[in-house]
């Protein structure tokens, strides 16, 4: 796909950015690149005695059992699940870790270049223990820095960043943005009692600011129990395990929603104007419907908001959207929203991505006009990661 440049008259090729790929951590990750002193509590992978195996995060068990459906994208999702002889590594195809795999993925699907988060890492939590956690975040990484410097041209590596001490993290990310990284990841959910649009986080922000990059929201997991802002819960995961429609259907939907609402309502883009962020793995057909509702009660409750313009304003100014593969109203979305806030995700390699992931987003993106589907293929992520 091409298109020509006014200026000039020149053919140029359309940029192409999977806004959400992810690695599969080597087992060994932490074991090789945790401190010395912490590696004793590292995050890895045991055998369980029927021959399955666990994850385990220090003295806690994370997951047992069905570790190959963390990845799994070249399995059968439904054998993924069921099969108790597939491993973590039968789940983790080499593009997943290897960097001259993944290029080689690239081209394989006309992608120029993917964003990169974590798969362990959007499992674990260890706020009792934030010294710890940064040790597990910054052996993560590390290894994700060599996994992408000899390709930067093409992998953009997102810094996983815990909130629980906010000089540990200032520190962490000022270091990983100075090597390169393109942004920070950020989980959905309030730490410490306190949400991430709290001021005690403002000076975090500012340096994403200061770098022009962006905060990129993307759905967490887990496994102790349910992640969900709304506070309605519909499974005890105590008692009975979630359908897998729903949970893999609307678990990043129903955790993204209410973060954009309350990161909006509480005031933080009033202080922050210029913050950047990318919501990630939530579909993103629901933009202009959250917009409107949230304008709605605006207009009812103004005076009790610390906001001094309409929640969708800053919706539009500082949010940008990753939609599905398959999504079909994105093209609407555009016209209601903006056609310069949509980018899309492959997901890849989980569960529930598909390898035929770029066939289904230019099918999905044909019926729009040339210059839109090539903002939404990547012509919208060179603003958002100045590229």
């Amino acid at each position: 796909m091409s298109e020509t440049t006014a200026e000039t008259g020149a053919e140029t090729k359309t940029l192409v950015v999977d806004m959400d790929s992810h690695v599969m951590e080597p087992p060994d990750l932490w074991l090789n690149y945790l401190e010395p002193k912490y590696r004793d509590r590292a995050i890895r992978i045991e055998p369980n005695a029927d021959g399955t195996e666990r994850l385990m995060m220090d003295t806690k068990e994370l997951l047992s059992g069905r570790l190959a459906a963390l990845g799994g994208a070249e399995h059968d999702a439904v054998q993924t699940f069921t099969d108790p002889t597939l491993t973590y590594l039968d789940g983790c195809p080499k593009a997943s870790y290897d960097t001259d795999a993944r290029v080689q993925l690239l081209d394989e699907w006309g992608v120029d270049k993917g964003v990169v988060f974590p798969t362990i890492g959007i499992l674990w939590d260890k706020e009792d223990d934030p010294e710890l956690a940064m040790a597990y975040a910054r052996a993560y990484n590390n290894w994700q820095w060599d996994f992408a410097k000899p390709a930067l041209d093409r992998i953009l590596p997102i810094a996983h960043i815990p909130l629980y001490d906010v000089d540990l993290a200032y520190q962490e990310l000022q270091r990983c943005l100075k090597l390169g990284f393109k942004g920070m990841f950020l989980a959905p959910e309030p730490v410490l009692g306190k949400r991430p649009s709290h001021p005690d986080f403002d000076p975090i922000w500012q340096l994403l600011i200061d770098a022009n990059l962006p905060i990129c929201v993307h759905l967490i997991v887990r496994f102790d129990r349910v992640v969900n802002l709304s506070n309605t819960q519909w499974w005890d995961i105590t008692r009975e395990r979630p359908d897998t429609v729903f949970s893999f259907g609307l678990g990043g939907t129903m955790q993204l929603i209410p973060a954009v609402a309350a990161l909006v309502c509480d005031g933080l883009f009033e202080r922050l104007p210029q913050l950047k962020v990318a919501i990630v793995e939530s579909g993103a057909g629901y933009v202009r419907y959250l917009m409107d509702r949230l304008d709605e009660k605006y207009a009812r409750f103004a005076a009790t908001s610390c906001l001094s313009r309409p929640p969708s304003e800053y919706i539009r100014e500082n949010f940008w959207f990753v939609m599905d593969p398959s999504e079909g109203s994105i093209d609407a979305q555009c016209d209601l929203v903006g056609e310069d806030k949509f980018l899309w995700g492959s997901d890849y390699p989980h569960v529930d991505s598909h390898l035929t992931a770029m066939q289904e987003v230019h099918a999905a993106l044909a019926p729009m006009s040339e210059q839109r589907r090539n903002r939404v293929l990547g012509g919208n992520a060179v603003k958002l990661f100045n590229l």
